[in-house]
């Protein structure tokens, strides 16, 4: 039985959670701050942690920096607010396996606990030759102008020996984007190791790229496989190599230079044969300017790079990309939804996405678990999206700024005027006294 600890500072909840997965056969143990939660690590193992943000002592994010710094190689779920994009981001870029959005759903928390502790018992005996195949194969990159420059792009460079660039935002598709170059290279039945070097502590980062043997430090009770070694005769792939500190980065240019690695506490050299690829949603090169990332590092991972447009400047794919990520969403969640109504698609169409495919996948399979009648509507969809897309009436604004407003709303519903006033916040009475106002 999967053993969870539950950090949660909220008596209520933290009962609730722990009654729901006993119910569903996992051993929960209760904890209610950071405190309590290193305690238990301290005494038990556990085969997941599902921890919220806010807690008493500290966040959930200290927690996982502080398990991440201990070496304790455990699953972390968080819990935060629904859909608070930029927080889920945070928590993924330092490790976190995943998170779960309050308000609570069983059905999705279920699906992300099972995916994660299936995963992380299958990764225990998987081989390096295994791990190539486990990735996957083919990705949907849009018809559009940027789409296309992009794959033409990845399909130029694939084949050949070239470290790799890629830059964009974050939630674009940079390790999607990685794992395709590998695919289509000449090393595709060798592994493709992924490392974040956004979630590696600055002290432990030689042991994370070259291993160490055991006892060479405290704590070093194994020895360990560094990443360099882990990804030999493959490629590896460093995300968000701006994080790396200066003292790191000139560890990673020597080994890039001599293609030879030394684990902490050995005197044996270990030659590597790698396909480097790098990401980052930093500008690298104001990074060189102001002196906080090495020139010559920079030129070593750059030579050839690649960009990844944003969701904004792909608007023509996202119908596309919504109908791909629905058909996904409806398969895990065993939900007959099939479509998105005209409204809600045009709403998708409308806002800027500033967390990218990832947000717009993360929207879309929330929406999927609240439609109903097999489509998505615009009431299935956050307010995140729809606030953000067509603005509240203010009755400051000037006439034509709310004529505009309303005639747009019209044009998204077909003429509904009961859904046109609901989008924009307003009362039925009201949407019918400025039709007559404005002569609409």
């Amino acid at each position: 039985m999967p053993k969870i600890l539950i950090v949660e500072d909220d008596t209520t909840f933290n009962q609730m959670l722990l009654q729901f997965l006993k119910r569903n056969n996992y051993d929960a143990t209760p904890t209610f701050s950071v405190k309590e939660a290193l305690i238990q690590l301290e005494n038990q193992t556990f085969d997941l942690i599902l921890s919220d943000l806010r807690l008493p002592d500290q966040d959930g994010l200290a927690l996982l920096s502080i398990i991440k710094a201990q070496n304790k190689d455990i699953p972390f779920v968080l819990m935060t607010a629904y859909a608070d994009v930029k927080t889920a981001v945070k928590a993924m870029k330092t490790g976190a396996a995943d998170y779960i959005s309050k308000p609570f759903v069983p059905e999705e928390a279920l699906l992300v606990l099972q995916k994660i502790i299936s995963t992380d018992k299958k990764q225990v005996v998987i081989s390096k030759k295994e791990l190539a195949t486990t990735m996957p194969s083919e990705f949907y990159w849009g018809k559009g102008i940027a789409s296309i420059k992009l794959k033409k792009h990845i399909d130029l460079v694939a084949p050949t020996p070239l470290s790799v660039l890629i830059t964009g935002e974050n939630g674009t598709g940079k390790e999607v984007a990685a794992k395709t170059i590998h695919e289509r290279s000449n090393r595709s039945n060798a592994p493709f190791v992924a490392v974040d070097c956004g979630a590696i502590p600055k002290d432990i980062a030689g042991s994370e790229f070259f291993g160490h043997i055991k006892g060479s430090f405290t704590g070093a009770i194994n020895d360990k496989v560094g990443c360099f070694e882990a990804a030999s005769g493959g490629t590896l792939f460093l995300d968000e190599i701006g994080n790396l500190t200066y003292e790191n980065q000139v560890l990673l240019l020597r080994a890039i230079q001599e293609r030879k690695i030394k684990p902490i506490g050995s005197n044996k050299e270990i030659e590597i044969n790698i396909r480097l690829i790098c990401a980052t949603n930093e500008d690298l090169k104001t990074a060189v300017s102001n002196g906080s990332f090495r020139e010559d590092l920079y030129h070593r991972i750059n030579e050839f790079s690649i960009g990844i447009p944003s969701l904004r400047d792909r608007k023509e794919d996202i119908e596309a990309f919504a109908s791909l990520f629905l058909e996904k969403a409806s398969n895990q969640l065993n939900k007959p939804v099939r479509t998105i109504s005209k409204e809600a698609l045009q709403i998708l169409q409308q806002y800027n996405w500033p967390g990218n495919l990832r947000e717009l996948q993360n929207y879309i399979k929330r929406a999927t678990l609240l439609a109903t009648d097999g489509t998505i509507t615009i009431a299935d969809l956050p307010e995140e999206v729809t606030s953000a897309t067509i603005p509240s009436i203010d009755l400051g604004l000037r006439d034509e700024a709310e004529k505009k407003a309303i005639l747009d709303a019209l044009a998204m519903t077909n003429g509904n005027k009961s859904r046109a006033a609901e989008i924009l916040g307003i009362s039925r009475k009201t949407m019918y006294n400025k039709i007559t106002q404005y002569d609409l």
